[in-house]
C-alpha cells in the first residue's frame, strides 16, 4: 500500500490556505458587511487570496527550511494582529483601523474599561489559523526540509499571484466602479480589496496626503474659495445678533442619539427634561439633525463645531493635522473680547487637545486637574455628569464676562457603565447589554443638564447665557441592530434605518427670548424639522451672536436662513435631504423610508462628493495658511 507523502510546498499551501479560511470566516462572522448578490460574495471569498499567495510565497525565496519557517509563522502573526485588531476596533467603532488611528496611542491607555469589555474569550478563534501552521511545522515530517525551487517556477508562481490580484481588482470594478478613486467608506475597500490589501492602499493614501500637503500652495484654495461663497446662506436680518454680548455655553452631550428624546423604554421616560425643552418657548430643538464625525468621533464633533470643516476620513485631524492653520469659533469670539473656554473632566493630553486648543486659539482648558474628581464621583471613563456640571458652573462664576464655554460630558460613553444609585429607570431587556445599560446613562445625562440649569439659575448666569446642546455622535453601533430593531419594533434595521439613526439631538436655548415664535415668524415653522447637521452649528451660532461670517470657510450654512443648505453629508459619503436618503448605496424616500429608483439620488451624490473633496482639501493641504480672513483674499 503506498504511504501518502507531503509535498516539500506543504507548510507555504497549508498557510495559505489557513488563512485564507481563517480571515474569509472573520469576514462573515465578525464584520457587518452587506453583499447584495453572489459576485459580491465572490470576490469577498477571494480577496485575501491574491494578497496571502504574493506575500507568502515570498518565503520561496529562503533555501534554508528554518529561515523559510519563521518568515512564514512571524508574517501570520502579523496577520493575526492586524485582523483581530480590526476586529476590536470594528465592534467599537463599526468601522476598519487605519494608519493615522494607530499613531492615536496616548488615546489607549484611557479605554481600559471600553477595551476589556470588547474582549472575549472566544476570540482565541481568531488565532486558529497561527495554531494549525505551528502545529504542521512541528508534524509534517518534511516540513523542516530545506529545499530550492527553480527560478522559473518561482517566476510562474508570483505571475500566478498577481494575475489573481487584478482578477479580484476587475471583477471589484465591474461590481463598484470608481471604489478606488471615489471617496467610499472603508466598508467598501474592504468588500472589494480584502483587509489586508486595504491596509496596503491606506499607507498609499497616507503617503499621498502628506504629500499633497508639502505641495500644496494657494492655488487650490481659490476653487475652495468659490465654491464657499457659492453655497453659503444669507443670516436673516432680524435674528442676526439676538444673543450679541450674553455668555455661550455649548455642551458636547457623549454619545446621544435623538430617537431618546420623547420615547420610553419599558414604560419609562427616558429624556424628561430634555422632553420639556422641546417646548419650551425660549428653545430652538431640531428634531432631524445629524452628526457628521468619522473614526473621530468626539474629537471630530468638536473640530466641526469650531471649524465647520468635515474630519478627515481616515482618523482625527486632532492628530493627523493638528499643526494645520485654523480659523475657530473660539478665534471669532476672542475678537469680539470674550474669554474662551473648554470644560471636560479628562485628561488633557486625550485627543491631543491641549496641543489642539492652542491651535484653535483657546484661551484656557480646564481639564480633569481643575475638577475634584474622587472614586466616589466617577465612573467609567471619569467625573460623572451631575458634579461635573456643578463643579463647571464654580468655574464658570469665576471667568472674565462675555464668556465663550464648551463643555463635553462622559457619562453616557461605551460601555455605558453606571452606579446603582445614578439608575433613575430600570435596563432594557433585550439581552444586549450595549444597549440595554445605554438607556440608563443617557437618564443620567439628562438628570445632569437639568442640574445644569439650575445651577446656572442659582448662581445668577442663566438669564445671561444662551446654552446650546448637541449630540456629538450615535452610542449605538451597528453592531447592535439586533438589539435596536427589538427596541423599535422592526424586523431588521435596513441601510435607510442606520442612517436616520445618526440623527442626534441639537438645541439653543437662549432664556426670555420666545426664539421659537420669532423663528416661526420670521422663517418658517417648518426651520426645526428640516434636515440638518453638526456643520452648520458654527455659522448658526455666530450669526446669532452677530458676527460676521462672509469671509469664512465654512461648509455649513446658517440654520435660521432661508437660504439654508439641506444636503447633509456624512463623512462616509451617505447622505440625507428633505426629499432623499442615501446610503448602502441605495436611495430611499426620506419620510417614508420606502427605496425609490436610485438615479434620483445621482445628482445629490454627485454634490456630496464635492462638499467632502473640498472639504478635505482644505485640510491635508493646510489651505488656510493662504488665507487672510479679514480680506477675504488668498495669499501666496
Amino acid at each position: 500500500m503506498r504511504t501518502w507523502k507531503w509535498p516539500k510546498h506543504s507548510i507555504l499551501i497549508i498557510a495559505i490556505i489557513a488563512t485564507w479560511l481563517q480571515t474569509y470566516i472573520t469576514y462573515k462572522t465578525s464584520f457587518d458587511l452587506e453583499l447584495d448578490n453572489f459576485l459580491q460574495q465572490f470576490i469577498l471569498l477571494m480577496n485575501p487570496f491574491a494578497f496571502l499567495l504574493f506575500f507568502y510565497g515570498l518565503s520561496l525565496f529562503f533555501k534554508k527550511a528554518k529561515a523559510r519557517n519563521y518568515y512564514i509563522v512571524s508574517l501570520k502573526v502579523l496577520l493575526s494582529i492586524v485582523l483581530y485588531g480590526n476586529v476590536l476596533f470594528y465592534r467599537f467603532y463599526s468601522d476598519f483601523i487605519t494608519i493615522p488611528v494607530l499613531f492615536q496611542t496616548n488615546n489607549f491607555g484611557d479605554l481600559g474599561n471600553s477595551i476589556t469589555t470588547l474582549i472575549n474569550v472566544t476570540d482565541l478563534f481568531y488565532f486558529t489559523d497561527l495554531l494549525i501552521i505551528l502545529l504542521a511545522i512541528k508534524w509534517i515530517p518534511n516540513a523542516t526540509q530545506s529545499f530550492e525551487i527553480q527560478p522559473k517556477m518561482r517566476q510562474l508562481y508570483f505571475v500566478a499571484s498577481v494575475a489573481v490580484l487584478f482578477l479580484n481588482l476587475g471583477l471589484a470594478e465591474t461590481e463598484r466602479p470608481q471604489f478606488l478613486t471615489s471617496s467610499v467608506g472603508r466598508e467598501v475597500l474592504v468588500k472589494n480589496m480584502g483587509t489586508y490589501n486595504y491596509h496596503l492602499f491606506d499607507a498609499y493614501v497616507q503617503s499621498k496626503s502628506s504629500a499633497q500637503h508639502a505641495f500644496a500652495d494657494g492655488s487650490e484654495l481659490s476653487e475652495v474659495r468659490k465654491y464657499v461663497k457659492d453655497h453659503e446662506a444669507e443670516p436673516t436680518s432680524e435674528l442676526f445678533g439676538l444673543a450679541k454680548g450674553k455668555n455661550v455655553i455649548i455642551i458636547s452631550v457623549e454619545s446621544t442619539q435623538n430617537f431618546v428624546i420623547h420615547n420610553k423604554v419599558n414604560g419609562q421616560t427616558i429624556t424628561p427634561f430634555l422632553n420639556e425643552l422641546t417646548n419650551d418657548t425660549d428653545t430652538l430643538y431640531f428634531n432631524h439633525f445629524y452628526h457628521q464625525t468619522g473614526l473621530g468621533k468626539t474629537a471630530d464633533a468638536e473640530f466641526i463645531v469650531e471649524n465647520s470643516i468635515y474630519g478627515v476620513n481616515r482618523g482625527a485631524v486632532f492628530f493627523t493635522n493638528a499643526s494645520n492653520t485654523f480659523q475657530t469659533m473660539a478665534e471669532h469670539f476672542n475678537e469680539e473680547g470674550y474669554s474662551t473656554n473648554v470644560l471636560h473632566a479628562n485628561d488633557k493630553s486625550f485627543w491631543n487637545r491641549d496641543v489642539v486648543y492652542e491651535a484653535f486659539h483657546i484661551q484656557k482648558f480646564y481639564d480633569v486637574a481643575s475638577y475634584d474628581v474622587t472614586d466616589s464621583n466617577s465612573v467609567n471613563w471619569g467625573l460623572k455628569d451631575v458634579p461635573f456640571m456643578n463643579q463647571s458652573v464654580e468655574i464658570m462664576k469665576q471667568l472674565k464676562q462675555p464668556f465663550y464655554a464648551r463643555m463635553l460630558t462622559l457619562s453616557n460613553h461605551f460601555p455605558f457603565a453606571s452606579d446603582k444609585r445614578d439608575q433613575y429607570i430600570q435596563a432594557y431587556d433585550s439581552g444586549d447589554q450595549t444597549v440595554d445599560r445605554y438607556f440608563q446613562t443617557v437618564r443620567y445625562t439628562d438628570e445632569a443638564i437639568k442640574e445644569l440649569f439650575a445651577k446656572l439659575k442659582k448662581e445668577g448666569l442663566y438669564d445671561n447665557s444662551v446654552i446650546i446642546m448637541y449630540g456629538d455622535h450615535y452610542g449605538i453601533s451597528e453592531n447592535h441592530n439586533k438589539a435596536m430593531a427589538d427596541y423599535l419594533n422592526k424586523e431588521v434595521i435596513t441601510s435607510y434605518d442606520a442612517a436616520t439613526l445618526q440623527e442626534v439631538p441639537f438645541f439653543i436655548h437662549v432664556p426670555n427670548s420666545n426664539i421659537k415664535q420669532k423663528v416661526a415668524d420670521l422663517v418658517g415653522e417648518e426651520v426645526t424639522n428640516n434636515v440638518a447637521g453638526e456643520l452648520d452649528i458654527r455659522p448658526t451660532v455666530l450669526h446669532l451672536f452677530g458676527i460676521e461670517t462672509s469671509n469664512d470657510i465654512q461648509f455649513g450654512t446658517d440654520l435660521l436662513s432661508k437660504e439654508h443648505d439641506g444636503l447633509v453629508v456624512f463623512r462616509d459619503g451617505r447622505f440625507v435631504t428633505n426629499t432623499y436618503v442615501y446610503a448602502g448605496e441605495r436611495c430611499y424616500d426620506r419620510k417614508t423610508g420606502v427605496e425609490v429608483d436610485a438615479t434620483l439620488c445621482m445628482p445629490l451624490k454627485q454634490k456630496a462628493q464635492e462638499k467632502l473633496m473640498m472639504s478635505d482639501k482644505v485640510i491635508n493641504g493646510d489651505l488656510l495658511r493662504f488665507y487672510d480672513n479679514e480680506t477675504g483674499q488668498v495669499t501666496k
